[in-house]
């Protein structure tokens, strides 16, 4: 199988396919495209169920979320520099553990891009009503998806631009947020002061109460994995991905604290809540008044609603289109629109799917089940970056060893515990989907007789 070396630019020749993706990003823009698929105020949408589930005690919550998705930004790092192409964890465990593994690496992948759509529209279409009852929730799922895929039809480069409009608006709510909590605060508000409080209560930790808040906020984190599905449409890739990765995990993994702080402080006592849908914007009305509560309800709306479901509409594109490419999905999925050079035919599908789902499946169901997706996929990821640097190159130096054995090994700790807090029926669901994906692959290889069509010519 290829593998690229050091003199290798990175370019999807060598890898045995054709460049037929525009490339265009910079690292600014893999930056603002994880920063707004991460949402930086994605907290006020789940903070009330956080905060009740980790015993008030979010922020701690999503510190254990930033150490867990550190070691799996590197794991990312490491196997894009190896194989700079679209595809992510599928691309990753195909050519670094075997083809069939990566198969079943990218439907579990499948299983959060595709259902991550669904999942924003949902609860931007909620938001919404509860602010505008002039449409129904549905009515705004749809205009939703009907914007996010003229925007995507339109190619990468629009993206990149609506992206940076969005962060400029999430951003903005953000600070007046924090302003206002923290005069708030100083004037006696809430706790009145600034403590530990919110992040450490003795009398109230458990590590199996924190890791099941944990697997609830990761929620929030999912979005910097998908930067690597636009390996292709930037301009160095091998440097800029990784780099875009960590970067845009740190700076979002940061304010998720300090907000899920703030509103620890202002609201101390979690168990008041009168429902955890809303609590946020209770925290918002009680620092700031009705119109800081309007501002972040809309921006919240508006952040997955518009940000979020433009990313993930754009990331499931990507994934589709590599595993059509290897012949492993239908090729039609393949086909690039001859003037935008954008996976048009797949793009109009993903809508298709958003809509059905949005209006079929329940907002609890699809957060246990994209986080069953994500979990399971970045597991694969940790064995990729160790089986194909330690076990296949055979690096095993001792700076060989904790780069691509002790890191991502703690990776993979971390992520399982985590997995192993989902809940019982997303497993089951999760269960139902891989059991469909290896019969899909039995299938497609004869009864795995035979190696997917695009690795057949390949060393392994």
């Amino acid at each position: 199988m290829a593998e690229i070396n050091k003199t290798s630019t990175g370019t999807v020749e060598e890898f045995g396919y054709q460049q037929e993706l525009k490339r265009a990003l910079t690292f600014k823009d893999l930056l603002f495209y994880g920063m707004v698929f991460m949402v930086p105020i994605a907290p006020f949408g789940i903070y009330g169920y956080v905060t009740d589930v980790s015993n008030g005690m979010a922020p701690l919550a999503y510190i254990i979320g930033i150490i867990a998705m550190t070691f799996t930004a590197l794991s990312y790092a490491r196997m894009s520099q190896a194989f700079p192409i679209s595809g992510s964890v599928y691309s990753y465990a195909s050519r670094g553990i075997n083809p069939y593994v990566g198969f079943f690496a990218g439907w579990a992948m499948l299983l959060d891009y595709i259902l991550t759509p669904a999942l924003v529209y949902v609860v931007a279409g909620f938001a919404l009503q509860e602010l505008f009852p002039i449409l129904p929730y549905w009515g705004y799922i749809v205009l939703f998806i009907i914007i996010n895929t003229i925007v995507n039809l339109r190619g990468i480069e629009l993206t990149a631009k609506t992206n940076i409009a969005l962060l400029i608006f999430e951003v903005f709510t953000l600070i007046a947020f924090c302003v206002v909590a923290i005069i708030a605060i100083i004037k006696g508000v809430g706790a009145g002061s600034f403590t530990i409080d919110p992040i450490w209560k003795p009398e109230g930790f458990s590590m199996d109460m924190v890791m099941a808040a944990t697997s609830l906020a990761v929620l929030s984190f999912l979005g910097f994995d998908a930067i690597s599905t636009l390996a292709e449409e930037t301009k160095d890739p091998k440097r800029m991905v990784g780099k875009a990765t960590i970067t845009a995990l740190i700076l979002i993994g940061s304010l998720f604290v300090l907000q899920t702080y703030l509103a620890g402080l202002i609201w101390p006592d979690h168990t008041t809540f009168d429902n955890p849908d809303t609590a946020f914007y209770v925290v918002a009305e009680t620092a700031g008044g009705a119109w800081l509560k309007m501002l972040c309800a809309l921006a919240t709306a508006v952040a997955w609603g518009i940000g979020d479901g433009l990313v993930a509409q754009a990331a499931i594109l990507r994934l589709l289109y590599s595993m059509s490419r290897d012949k492993v999905m239908p090729a039609v999925l393949g086909k690039i629109h001859p003037k935008y050079q954008t996976p048009y035919v797949s793009t109009l599908l993903v809508a298709a799917i958003s809509i059905s789902i949005g209006l079929i499946i329940s907002l609890d169901k699809l957060t246990s089940l994209v986080n069953f997706g994500a979990l399971t996929g970045f597991l694969f990821l940790h064995l990729s970056v160790f089986i194909h640097y330690v076990i296949r190159k055979g690096q095993r130096d001792l700076v060989s060893l904790f780069k691509y054995l002790l890191l991502p090994g703690c990776g993979f700790a971390i992520i399982f515990y985590v997995w192993l807090s989902l809940q019982a029926e997303a497993k089951t669901l999760g269960f139902i989907w891989l059991a469909i994906g290896l019969l899909y692959s039995a299938y497609k290889t004869k009864g795995f007789k035979e190696k997917p069509p695009a690795f057949r010519s390949m060393g392994h």
